[in-house]
Parts: C-alpha cells; structure tokens; sequence
C-alpha cells in the first residue's frame, strides 16, 4: 500500500491535503478503508460547521462496524464530498481521490501529523 508523499497523516488513519488558499481536503486512509471493510453510509460534517482537531466530526459505516471520523486539523469546513454520500463505496475504492470527504479551511494544525513514511511505518506496527 503506498500512501501519497504529498499528504500528511494522522493516527487516526486521516489523510489532509496540502492547503490550496488555506483549504484541505480531509479523507481516510487505504490501511483505514481496508480495515472498515465494504463502506455503506458516510455522515460528514455540514459546510460551516467547525471542527477541532482529534475530536469526531462524523461516521463511516461499514458491512462490519461503525466508526468515528475524526478531524486531522480545527477549522471550518467549507465543502463536503456529495458523490461520497450518494457512493459510500468511493472510500474503498479510491480513498486518497474521489474518496475524499470534505475540505476545511484549517485556523488551527497539530504539530504530531505525520509524513507518508512516518504513517507507513505508524499503520505497519
């Protein structure tokens, strides 16, 4: 599983963007989607809603459990994935493309996110 060098990494298993004019896009991980198994519904923060790093902004359901998104970063979210809502099965399908969940403009970014060789090395232990 190769995780994109671009992007950084929580350990949570979220996945954030470079910022483009201080937006980034928020998604889950490959080693995440595979865990989850087949995902089926994705409840995701609405747009203006703010989010704080660490803590839970949404749900992803799968054919095996429910589990808690969580927000890599604080800030407001300025747009969120339609065609995830309407196809939950994006997130497994292309979790670092079209599987992206929503886009926040970030006030606020922890110093712990990793890179891609310190998440692939966090994801394998």
């Amino acid at each position: 599983m190769i995780n994109p060098k671009e992007l950084r990494y929580s350990k949570e298993h979220e996945w954030l963007s470079a910022a483009e004019d201080g937006v980034s896009a928020v998604g889950i991980t490959e080693h995440a989607a595979n865990a989850l198994g087949d995902v089926v519904f994705v409840q995701l923060p609405e747009v203006g809603d703010s989010v704080s790093a660490g803590e839970t902004c949404g749900e992803l359901e799968s054919t095996k459990s429910v589990s808690d998104l969580y927000s890599p970063v604080s800030g407001e979210v300025t747009e969120v994935n339609v065609d995830v809502v309407n196809d939950p099965s994006l997130v497994n399908s292309a979790p670092f493309e079209g599987g992206w969940l929503f886009k926040v403009r970030i006030t606020d970014e922890p110093a712990d996110l990793l890179s891609a060789d310190e998440y692939t090395a966090f994801s394998a232990g």
